[in-house]
């Protein structure tokens, strides 16, 4: 099929890849602008640009895809359907009606849940079981067109965004080529979405802070949901702090009543000392973590990186700082 792509980050880099080895025409590759990054703010070309340039294909870079200019790109390339994973721009009717087969999506989760910019993230966070990859025919409106096929991936509770954004990616890649194969075999009958669906808004700053108020397994959710990127973070002596990995204890309110596997409320050298148990209250230092208090339950944090600073274990942080029992975070 003579194809036009239309892709940004990683999570579409797959599925250009397999559009490519699938035999497809790809006649043309809209990605976004080269964008400043790093320290240096040097110009940075997007992954699915750098893709597109190896494998030789022709790549547009419209600030907005719906300008005159854009559209008449478009035009030229006469594409008989456009594939837009994670694109980053929104596409005008004029746009979606110009392929005479479409436009399909690929979009990162079980629509009609987490319509929106980032499903992933979302989906760790609320503390979902599973998620997956959904194909749809592209409307006018937020990730509401009909649905061809999905495929479905379980979330363990330790599963974080990076390795789910992976292990999708992947997936989207595959599904993309067997939706166009049972489209091209007229074995695909379009299904409108039904039932209850949520939005994946882009992330916030205020999405990224750990309130400790929370009960410790929403905490976990959301710290394995903002890694690795943005990451979750918190205070501590007022310096900013990212938390990288957690492991909730058994649910419960106060710190004398918890037990857990591994958990030891009294040893030597960390044994609380504290009258009053608050949240982001740190009442101990073990082996391998720090234990702290929430508002529901206990969380035991693993790794944390200052700002400005490497990644390092919570207790290498804690005892460098010559952090005291009692002390809290936020």
């Amino acid at each position: 099929m003579r194809l036009v792509f239309m892709g940004t980050p990683d999570f579409a880099v797959p599925a250009l890849r397999a559009l490519v080895s699938g035999g497809h025409e790809v006649v043309g590759v809209f990605t976004q602008p080269d964008r400043p990054a790093g320290r240096g703010k040097n110009l940075k070309p997007s992954p699915v640009k750098v893709a597109a340039e190896e494998l030789g294909l022709a790549v547009f870079q419209p600030e907005k895809i719906k300008t005159a200019e854009g559209i008449r790109q478009l035009r030229d390339l006469a594409p008989e359907g456009i594939i837009v994973v994670a694109y980053g721009q929104i596409l005008s009717r004029e746009i979606l009606q110009l392929p005479t087969r479409g436009c399909i999506n690929v979009h990162a989760s079980l629509l009609p849940s987490y319509r929106g910019a980032a499903p992933i993230h979302w989906a760790v966070m609320k503390g979902e079981t599973r998620t997956g990859v959904t194909t749809m025919l592209m409307d006018e409106g937020l990730d509401t067109g009909d649905m061809l096929l999905k495929r479905e991936v379980p979330i363990s509770g330790e599963a974080t965004t990076g390795e789910i954004h992976d292990e999708l990616a992947a997936l989207g890649g595959e599904l993309l080529i067997d939706t166009l194969k049972e489209l091209a075999m007229g074995r695909l009958v379009p299904t409108p979405q039904t039932g209850k669906s949520n939005y994946a808004p882009l992330l916030k700053r205020e999405h990224e802070r750990l309130d400790w108020s929370r009960r410790a397994t929403d905490l976990h959710h959301q710290i394995r949901g903002l890694n690795p990127w943005p990451g979750a973070f918190t205070t501590f002596r007022g310096e900013n702090l990212k938390i990288w990995q957690s492991a909730p204890f058994l649910q419960t309110t106060k710190y004398g009543e918890t037990e857990g596997p591994g958990f030891e409320p009294r040893t030597s050298n960390s044994e609380l000392r504290v009258k009053t148990v608050d949240p982001g209250q740190i009442l101990q230092v073990q082996e391998d973590s720090l234990v702290v208090q929430t508002g529901e339950g206990v969380l035991r944090i693993l790794e944390v990186q200052p700002a400005g600073k490497r990644a390092m274990s919570a207790k290498d942080f804690f005892n460098g700082r010559h952090g005291k029992v009692g002390e809290k975070l936020g």
